[in-house]
């Protein structure tokens, strides 16, 4: 279809080459003007000329001191009549328009049509390295997480090593001991607050450093077994025994201990931390460790 407009000396003309086109077949729309005698001219830009439905392929322009021309080829991907409406080009400062078009798109495939491929599938085997080219990335990535998490858990598993070390629990324990020192128990002959957290201390201790349960056991079970578990030097095991059986006896009113035998059960259990880690290696050259 074609239409011209005369404008004075210009003539702006129009042609649309199918009114009815197949979804997704192309279309063309020519536009030229002539008789331009250099005059500008302004339309909408390149691939923006034709409305929403009209999908452009190609939009080219080609401008003279003469001559406009511009060939938009478009195609449209919906069942329908579709619209193009005037286009609006200012020649020369005036305003002109097209004609408007009406393009019907209809569907050419028919229900139960076979489709069929251009080519058939080509088989393609795929070697060693073929595979390796596919699957490298994720196969380097799984390996560098699995590193990832090793190294994780030997740092956690380190860290726990270390908090529980023999040193780091001694350590511990002294400083629980200043802190009982601070609270100033036998300054005041507070013996029974004293003796009361000393042996939580003790146990506490005991049943961390050597593995022995000593915050579940009764004083004399506890004895038993550092007699026969032999993990405590024998001078260690009286130090413990004799401090545990004076606990026991102030727990229940039988003795009232003053300042000077407070004192000594404290120096002699801070003297006992101290020196555990010597019992802990005497016990591992015990057992070849």
């Amino acid at each position: 279809m074609f239409s011209s407009v005369f404008t004075f000396s210009q003539t702006l003309s129009s042609k649309l080459d199918k009114q009815t086109l197949a979804l997704g077949e192309p279309g063309i729309l020519r536009i030229q003007i002539s008789d331009l005698q250099a005059k500008d001219v302004q339309a909408a830009p390149q691939n923006e000329l034709l409305p929403f439905h009209f999908e452009e392929i190609k939009d080219s322009i080609d401008k003279k001191v003469e001559t406009y021309d511009r060939i938009i080829e478009f195609a449209v991907f919906e069942e329908g009549k579709f619209t193009i409406p005037a286009l609006d080009f200012k020649i020369g400062g005036k305003l002109y328009h097209t004609i408007p078009y009406e393009v019907e798109v209809v569907n050419t495939a028919q229900k139960g049509d076979v489709i069929n491929d251009i080519m058939k599938n080509k088989e393609v085997k795929l070697d060693v390295r073929d595979y390796w080219e596919l699957y490298k990335w994720y196969i380097l990535g799984a390996l560098i997480l699995l590193a990832l998490i090793f190294v994780i858990y030997q740092i956690v598993k380190y860290a726990k090593r270390q908090k529980s070390s023999p040193a780091v629990m001694t350590n511990q324990t002294l400083k629980q001991l200043d802190q009982l020192k601070r609270k100033n128990y036998i300054e005041t002959g507070n013996y029974r607050l004293f003796y009361v957290e000393l042996l939580d201390i003790s146990r506490n201790f005991i049943t961390k450093q050597y593995k022995i349960p000593a915050d579940v056991l009764l004083t004399d079970d506890l004895i038993d077994v550092l007699k026969v578990n032999n993990a405590i030097s024998p001078e260690n095991e009286k130090i413990v025994e004799d401090i545990f059986l004076r606990g026991d006896l102030v727990k229940f009113a039988k003795i009232f201990p003053d300042q000077k035998d407070m004192q000594e059960d404290f120096d002699r259990l801070r003297n006992f931390v101290k020196t555990s880690t010597k019992d802990l290696e005497t016990e591992q050259l015990r057992n070849g460790v």
